[in-house]
């Protein structure tokens, strides 16, 4: 099978998706991603998740944390998924479920990656073509780390605070990163091992990853994944 148990490196980051089942809605109102965002703030601390990027899409959520241990990501998760769950099936007063299936995650090599990812992530709207720039979306980290804005649930991540001395200067050098195009191949890489919890990373990144882990960290290729083809082609 293509898709490996998750794995937990102290330190590392991990970017996180969680979608709608079956593609449908997760947000309906303001007043959801506002909830949505309250809990996770809630869980996160609780659990000991540091987060560093996020968007919310109509259905489907991206977040770029740093869990505190093993389970941190699992628990955090599962807690907000639960209270979000009740609080759209009370409010809309509906049933069943609401995410497809379990939410699916990479861990991130910082040094190489980070930087991209959280751009991958804040750019997600653009791409989708609900914004002409991030920062015109509400309902994502991008006001917070490139236009200074108090958003209580942010952590800043090492590399992030290495862009400068003061918070302005690294407000400016991160929003310059967006005035280039994140390449095609980067795009595919990232979507392709979120897909399919693989190690997003460099190689030697990997191999470390791989020794530490005690087992394979990357699917051995066979049969193809139409499914992450179809995730591709949706561009998110």
């Amino acid at each position: 099978m293509a898709r490996l148990p998750r794995l937990y490196v102290p330190g590392c980051s991990h970017h996180i998706i969680q979608r709608g089942n079956n593609r449908d809605a997760c947000f309906f109102d303001e007043k959801d991603y506002a909830f949505y965002l309250q809990q996770l703030q809630i869980s996160a601390e609780r659990f000991g998740v540091a987060v560093h990027a996020f968007v919310l899409m109509t259905n489907h959520v991206h977040l770029l944390v740093t869990p505190a241990a093993a389970a941190s990501c699992a628990s955090m998760m599962q807690s907000l998924g639960r209270k979000y769950v009740q609080y759209i099936n009370l409010t809309y007063r509906r049933t069943g479920t609401l995410w497809e299936g379990r939410y699916k995650s990479t861990l991130v090599d910082s040094d190489s990656y980070f930087l991209t990812v959280s751009r991958y992530i804040e750019l997600n709207p653009v791409r989708a073509k609900m914004v002409a720039s991030p920062g015109k979306y509400v309902w994502s980290s991008y006001r917070g780390n490139a236009m200074g804005k108090d958003i209580g649930l942010l952590t800043s991540h090492p590399i992030y605070l290495a862009l400068g001395e003061t918070t302005a200067q690294r407000i400016i050098r991160y929003r310059k990163l967006f005035a280039d195009v994140i390449p095609a191949d980067a795009l595919d890489q990232i979507r392709e091992c979120t897909n399919k919890s693989w190690v997003l990373g460099s190689s030697k990144f990997k191999a470390q990853i791989e020794a530490a882990a005690n087992r394979r960290i990357e699917s051995l290729g066979r049969g193809g994944d139409r499914k992450s083809k179809r995730v591709k082609d949706q561009g998110v």
